[in-house]
């Protein structure tokens, strides 16, 4: 367990991500996905011992939270519920991003969660950039009311949280972080740690890419409506050397009885900068083959044999 940036809560080195469950039908879906597999592995994951959920206002437009609020209501013990505001939509469905709303945001997600204070409340991304302060603002006072508990930013650049420091403290930075996506290693994650603030990524195992399951023959068969098709990731000349990595995790992970997701999970979680990180989950059978990531860490000697790989195919 590790605290989270300034605030009092000592967070499991996991916690459950709740895009996925947002279902199909929007834009950027998964595919369908059964509610009642959701609340499942909602279940499974709090009993298992992880004590957070991190989701969005944007999730399924607004399903992911209520699918939350159902599982909390019938879950063993009450995990710290995490959710972000500033993509909105409207009847069309059609996303915009702004942070002019914050406040009514907050308001429709306390319903849907069902809960009296949101535990985090982050700025999903920082779009429109002008909006930045006047969004921090909102946030601050919305904690300062005592309806969200602390405050963080997600996909920010360090020019962006020094703009939003002046106006009030961030708890946390939530940005993606995989050994495919590394981004963040040069100025992100130091500046975190300089100034306290905690660092939850998400994609630890590229949108399911590194989980040791995925194939080109399985990706070519995915719903329309499932994002990862259309990214570069997912599509050679890439995929090969994706699918490559995740052989060699799974190669470590089989030393350990552990998959190539857990490894991949690991990775991330070996970055001192890094509080936790969010894992998704589809059903229960899910949550069961990523929960060893709870406590498995990788050896400097694993480390730098997957560090040999990144270096020779970069």
């Amino acid at each position: 367990m590790k605290k989270l940036g300034n605030s009092e809560m000592e967070l499991t080195s996991i916690g459950f991500g709740a895009w996925a469950i947002g279902g199909g039908d929007w834009q950027y879906a998964w595919g369908p996905q059964d509610d009642a597999e959701s609340v499942a592995a909602i279940h499974r994951a709090i009993d298992l011992g992880i004590n957070w959920i991190d989701t969005a206002a944007v999730y399924g437009l607004g399903h992911s939270e209520e699918v939350v609020g159902k599982a909390l209501k019938t879950a063993s013990t009450k995990p710290y519920v995490f959710t972000k505001s500033s993509m909105t939509w409207g009847d069309d469905r059609k996303i915009v991003q702004t942070m002019k709303q914050i406040k009514r945001e907050c308001e429709d997600s306390l319903k849907r969660l069902g809960v009296d204070a949101i535990d985090l409340y982050q700025i999903h991304w920082p779009v429109p950039d002008e909006e930045i302060e006047e969004g921090w603002t909102a946030m601050a006072e919305l904690q300062r009311e005592g309806k969200v508990r602390w405050i963080g930013v997600s996909n920010f650049s360090v020019a962006q949280m020094e703009r939003a420091l002046k106006i009030a403290p961030i708890t946390s930075l939530q940005p993606p972080y995989s050994m495919i996506n590394r981004g963040v290693e040069a100025e992100i994650l130091p500046f975190c740690e300089k100034h306290g603030i905690g660092v939850i990524n998400y994609s630890p195992m590229q949108s399911g890419l590194l989980t040791g399951k995925m194939t080109a023959e399985r990706i070519a068969k995915m719903p329309a409506d499932d994002f990862r098709k259309n990214t570069k990731q997912f599509q050679e000349p890439r995929l090969s050397r994706n699918l490559d990595l995740a052989k060699l995790l799974g190669e470590i992970g089989a030393r350990h009885g552990v998959t190539a997701g857990v490894v991949a999970i690991a990775w991330t979680l070996h970055q001192s900068a890094i509080t936790a990180a969010i894992v998704g989950g589809r059903s229960a059978e899910q949550v069961d083959g990523v929960f060893p990531a709870k406590d498995f860490r990788l050896s400097e000697a694993e480390y730098a044999e997957i560090g040999k790989f990144l270096t020779e195919r970069p």
